[in-house]
C-alpha cells in the first residue's frame, strides 16, 4: 500500500464568521442598549423593534397569525375579468376624476358608440320617395302670391312663397318684401296686407333661401313659369312638372285636353275639396298642397309617359 500525502494551505486573510453562539449575544447586548437609549430618548422610534400604536403606516408591520403581508398586492388578471360593468351612478364619478382603467374603458366607448348610433340615426326626409323604377327623387311643390308695382300695380312682384315636401309637409313659407315700392297688394286674390311686409324678408335674401331648396329638385307647380318669373329664375324643364299642362289631370277632371283649368276647378273636380274660398284671399300654402296631391293622382302615369319620350328622341 503507498503513503498517500495531502498538502492543506490555509489563508489567515479570508474573513471568519463568529459561531452563533457569539451572535445571539451580541443582538441581544445589542437590543437591551437600544432598550436602555431608547427610555433616556436618545434613540427616535424608526430605530424600534417592537412597534406600538403609535408607528407610521410605512413601517414594517408585526407579522400576521397566518402569515398575511400588509402590502396590497396587484390584483390577478382573472379578478378584473369576474368585476361586473359599472352602474351609471359609478360612471358618473369617474367622470370628474381621473380615467379610468384600460379594462373599463373599452366598455365606456362602445355604450357611448351604441347610444350616440341609437340617438343619432338619420331619419329618412318626408321628401324622399321612391319611384317605380327604384331611383330615389326628391319632390316638392310650390306656390306663390304677388303684389303689383309700377303704374295701376300692373308688375307683379314676389310677396310669399310657400313649398311644401312630397308628403305635403311645409318646407318653406315666408312673407316677402319687394325690393320696389308697391302700388297694388292684390288683397282679393293674393291676400296680402301692408301689415304683412312691414318686417318680411328682404327680396334679395328670400330668394337665395329659395333657390338653394329647389335646386336638382323635381319641382310641381301649377303655371309654374310664372313663380319662376317673378323669382327671376329657370328650372330644368326635365325637373319641371306644370299641373296647368297635363292632359291625363283634365281627362280625369272631365274637362278638354288642351284646355287649361285653373287649381280651383280641377281640386274640386278631381279631389272633391274647396280651396281659394272666403274673401281673404288666396293661401300659398294650400295651393301648393293641392297641387302636390294632383300630381300624385297621375304621377304613375305621367312619369312613365315622361320616361318613353326621353328614350324615343
Amino acid at each position: 500500500m503507498s503513503d498517500v500525502m495531502i498538502n492543506v494551505c490555509y489563508d489567515d486573510s479570508a474573513p471568519k464568521r463568529p459561531p452563533a453562539g457569539k451572535r445571539v449575544k451580541k443582538n441581544r447586548f445589542f437590543r437591551r442598549r437600544m432598550q436602555d437609549l431608547e427610555q433616556k430618548g436618545c434613540v427616535e422610534g424608526k430605530h424600534k423593534y417592537n412597534h406600538r400604536p403609535g408607528q407610521s403606516r410605512h413601517d414594517q408591520a408585526p407579522p400576521r397569525p397566518n402569515g398575511a403581508s400588509t402590502s396590497h398586492p396587484s390584483l390577478p388578471t382573472s379578478t378584473n375579468k369576474s368585476l361586473p360593468p359599472p352602474s351609471s351612478t359609478a360612471g358618473a364619478s369617474h367622470s370628474s376624476s381621473k380615467p379610468s382603467t384600460s379594462t373599463q374603458r373599452p366598455m365606456n366607448t362602445k355604450a357611448t358608440t351604441t347610444t350616440t348610433a341609437t340617438t343619432h340615426r338619420p331619419s329618412v326626409s318626408s321628401s324622399h320617395k321612391q319611384t317605380s323604377a327604384g331611383i330615389p327623387t326628391k319632390y316638392v311643390a310650390i306656390d306663390c302670391e304677388m303684389v303689383g308695382s309700377g303704374p295701376k300695380g300692373r308688375i307683379s312682384q314676389l310677396a310669399r312663397c310657400s313649398i311644401v315636401s312630397y308628403e305635403g309637409d311645409v318646407v318653406y313659407d315666408k312673407f316677402i318684401k319687394p325690393s320696389v315700392y308697391v302700388t297694388d297688394y292684390r288683397t282679393r286674390w293674393s291676400g296680402i296686407r301692408y301689415s304683412d311686409l312691414t318686417n318680411a324678408t328682404p327680396y334679395s335674401e328670400a330668394r337665395k333661401e329659395i333657390l338653394r331648396l329647389l335646386m336638382g329638385k323635381v319641382v310641381i307647380g301649377h303655371a309654374v313659369h310664372n313663380d319662376f318669373k317673378v323669382l327671376g329664375y329657370s328650372h330644368p324643364a326635365v325637373l319641371t312638372r306644370d299641373t296647368s299642362r297635363i292632359p291625363l289631370l283634365n281627362a280625369k277632371a272631365g274637362f278638354a285636353e288642351n284646355e287649361c283649368a285653373s287649381l280651383k276647378r280641377l281640386t274640386k273636380a278631381i279631389l272633391n275639396r274647396d280651396i281659394q274660398t272666403g274673401k281673404k284671399g288666396h293661401s300659398s300654402v294650400e295651393d301648393a298642397k293641392a297641387t302636390m296631391e294632383l300630381y300624385k293622382v297621375v304621377e304613375v302615369e305621367w312619369e312613365r309617359e315622361l320616361a318613353s319620350r326621353s328614350q324615343a328622341s
